[in-house]
């Protein structure tokens, strides 16, 4: 074993023959399709990859956001940028709502063929005037210029998650909406002064969603998680890399 798998293992280990559902978050299905190997060290031997630095900007956007769209949905209001982009929708003051965002709980569905409890917290819930639900996400960033589209390569993971949230409302029943939005909130920085305030330019950016690939990449997981063999690493994974070089030092 390289020094990589000798860490300190962490609960809810998958255990293959176990009657129990086991958890199965949005973010540790992208985590499987950037790398098998890291996933499958994480999932079912409890190693996890050291930890990243919280974005805490990002997640004071998003309570602020989610603050400021919940005083139009009270009021049965349509939000100013709703309004500028001419969509057909209104936030949706759904009693469950407050589950669907908390990260623990999130919006579940069990997927029998693998007992998996796949769940997923979304950022906002709106309703068209077809009683279709909208899925809403949010993010911020700072980067050079006017986000319009999502057009980059690392977007693919933007796209995937909303593809898997109007998938979990979907096998809740709902009616949801094949197009969803993106509440994208990039940071100014070419004013001259700071002055103990940071603006963002926000554009709300249309995708339509196409989870066909979903249910696939279930059974690949569960396949992946019954084996006792430990996968290749993805392609271009930085922390396999790291400890392969490391191990060869």
């Amino acid at each position: 074993m390289s020094q990589f798998y000798t860490a300190k293992k962490t609960k809810g280990n998958y255990e293959p023959g176990s009657k129990e559902p086991f958890k199965l978050s949005r973010s540790k299905i992208e985590f499987f399709l950037e790398c098998p190997k890291c996933f499958y060290m994480d999932r079912r031997m409890g190693i996890v990859r050291p930890p990243g630095f919280p974005f805490n900007l990002n997640l004071a956007v998003d309570t602020l956001l989610k603050q400021e769209f919940d005083i139009y949905r009270e009021r049965a209001l349509v939000h100013p940028l709703i309004k500028n982009y001419k969509v057909d929708a209104l936030p949706e003051p759904h009693e469950k709502l407050n589950d669907w965002r908390n990260t623990l709980k999130g919006i579940q569905f069990l997927h029998k063929p693998t007992n998996f409890l796949v769940y997923g917290a979304i950022d906002d819930l709106w309703k068209n005037s077809k009683r279709e639900y909208i899925i809403v996400d949010y993010k911020a960033t700072s980067k050079f210029g006017n986000i319009v589209e999502l057009n980059k390569t690392w977007h693919g993971g933007y796209k995937r998650q909303m593809e898997i949230y109007q998938w979990l409302f979907r096998q809740n029943g709902f009616l949801v909406s094949d197009t969803g939005y993106f509440v994208y909130c990039n940071g100014k920085t070419y004013n001259k002064v700071f002055n103990a305030k940071l603006e963002f330019d926000v554009t709300l950016i249309p995708y339509k969603g196409d989870g066909n690939w979903i249910e696939k990449t279930i059974f690949d997981i569960h396949k992946c998680l019954n084996s006792d063999k430990i996968p290749e690493s993805g392609d271009g994974c930085e922390y396999c890399e790291y400890i392969g070089a490391v191990n060869e030092g």
